[in-house]
């Protein structure tokens, strides 16, 4: 009988939950949760893109996207603009605060995820990523 502590759900919440904590202390000198955070990071990659994109990259579901991006503007690191394109859809678009942000958390980011995996030779982390990605 398998116990508890050998399930891949409980294994894989359990480094998920101290990969959060982690994140979230590297995170928080910047004034942004590490959701924020990673919000942030997919503007700086694409900026001014619909929430549907952003909730899509994110995976975040349309009412934890919308509190986030309600606190984030709130902070003047985003504001949302009609869509040229579409008036039915908002854009969401750096700051000139929220670009300079999502600059510096960017620039912590692959450290910081050495860091993390730091237990791990640079093999086992790049087997890692491969298996959570296929999973």
């Amino acid at each position: 009988m398998m116990k508890p502590e050998d399930c891949i759900f409980f294994q894989l919440s359990r480094v998920s939950r101290a990969g959060a904590r982690f994140w979230q202390k590297k995170v928080a000198g910047f004034e942004v949760t590490s959701a924020q955070a990673l919000a942030l990071l997919f503007l700086f990659e694409q900026d001014q893109v619909t929430s549907k994109t952003i909730g899509e990259k994110t995976e975040f579901d349309s009412a934890t996207l919308t509190g986030l991006l309600d606190r984030l503007e709130r902070s003047g690191l985003v504001e949302r603009r009609e869509n040229p394109d579409d008036r039915r859809a908002i854009r969401i678009c750096l700051t000139r605060k929220g670009g300079h942000t999502a600059q510096q958390i960017q620039s912590i980011l692959e450290e910081e995820n050495q860091a993390f995996l730091s237990t791990l030779t640079p093999e086992e982390g790049m087997v890692l990523r491969g298996l959570l990605k296929k999973l």
